[in-house]
Order: structure tokens, then C-alpha cells, then sequence
């Protein structure tokens, strides 16, 4: 699936070889603007913070599951064994109505939300970190506050990360497993 750049969904865009640009605050001659369904903005931001963390140095894994029951969209683990969780938030209803987000922060090191850049990132709480991204790269825009892991759960999120890893790599070499 060739997953667009924000840039691409909410940028300028051409109609007849004419630029015309869709960007919020735009004074151009843009008679409605159209937004992509919150799934494609969601794979968009998802895409932009495994690039973004990659970048870091950190291996990352998508719908990750937790020892909660929990999903977190993106955690990323590096070699000091850092572990960072990323939940993606597409429209400002997306976040009023999840709370769960709550179970993840004792699941990691650093907590933040990955927003896209027409989100009003500042209603999210200020006790955890936000990044804003588009499908190719993220800034933070917030640093997330840093709460060490005791070592045992270091651990068993490193191993399960190592298993998960392992699973979804063997599965596409063989779809049987």
C-alpha cells in the first residue's frame, strides 16, 4: 500500500496544472476542503513515527500488545533497552473519546501521542509528550517526561517485543505461520 504524506493529503495539490494550495489558513481560492478518512491520516502518522524513530535508532512495532490486554499503536525499543510507546491520535474526537491510553504509561520509559499537523495538539494533557508527523517524518513537539521502568518489566516487554519481532519477520517468510 503506498501510504500518502500529510504533505500530500493536506498540501497543495494541482487541478489542471494549477497549484492550488488546501493548507488550513489558506486565503486561496478554495471553495470546500477535504479531509482523507481518519484511517488514512492515522497509517500516514503511524508510517511518519516508525520512520522518525528509526531515525533514532530505535526498532519499532505497530499494534503492539501488552501484558495489560492492551494494544499501543508504535513502541519503539533501542540498544540501551529503552522502551517508547506512541499513541496515534487522527482528530481531536479520536482523543476524547479513548482513555485506555492511561494503561500504556506504566508499559514504557517515555509516553507520547503522534498527531498529524491540522491537530490542536495543545488539548492533549501536558504530562505526556507529543509528536507531530505526517507519513515521512515526525517533530517532537512536547518532550514526553521520562519514568524508568523497573527491571523486571524491562524484561518481560523486552522479550515479548523479541518474540512479537520474531513472529511477524517468520511470517512473511512463511504465511503458514
Amino acid at each position: 500500500m503506498n501510504t500518502p504524506g500529510l504533505s500530500e493529503l493536506f498540501g497543495a495539490t494541482t487541478t489542471g496544472g494549477a497549484e492550488i494550495d488546501l493548507s488550513p489558513g489558506s486565503t486561496g481560492p478554495v471553495r470546500s476542503q477535504v479531509r482523507p478518512p481518519p484511517q488514512v491520516v492515522t497509517a500516514a502518522v503511524t508510517r511518519g513515527v516508525c520512520r522518525w524513530l528509526g531515525d533514532m535508532g530505535f526498532s519499532t512495532l505497530i499494534e503492539f500488545k501488552l501484558g495489560n490486554g492492551r494494544r499501543a499503536d508504535v513502541v519503539g525499543l533501542n540498544e540501551a533497552g529503552t522502551i517508547l510507546m506512541v499513541e496515534v491520535k487522527s482528530t481531536p474526537e479520536d482523543f476524547r473519546g479513548d482513555a485506555k491510553w492511561l494503561e500504556y504509561v506504566p508499559y514504557c520509559d517515555a509516553f507520547s501521542f503522534a498527531v498529524p499537523p491540522h491537530f490542536p495538539w495543545q488539548i492533549l494533557p501536558e504530562n505526556v509528550g507529543v509528536v507531530m508527523a505526517d507519513a515521512h517524518t515526525a517533530a517532537i513537539m512536547r518532550p514526553a517526561p521520562q519514568h524508568r521502568l523497573h527491571a523486571s518489566r524491562r524484561k518481560a516487554l523486552t522479550l515479548r517485543f523479541a518474540l512479537a519481532a520474531g513472529k511477524r519477520l517468520a511470517s512473511v517468510v512463511d504465511p503458514r505461520v
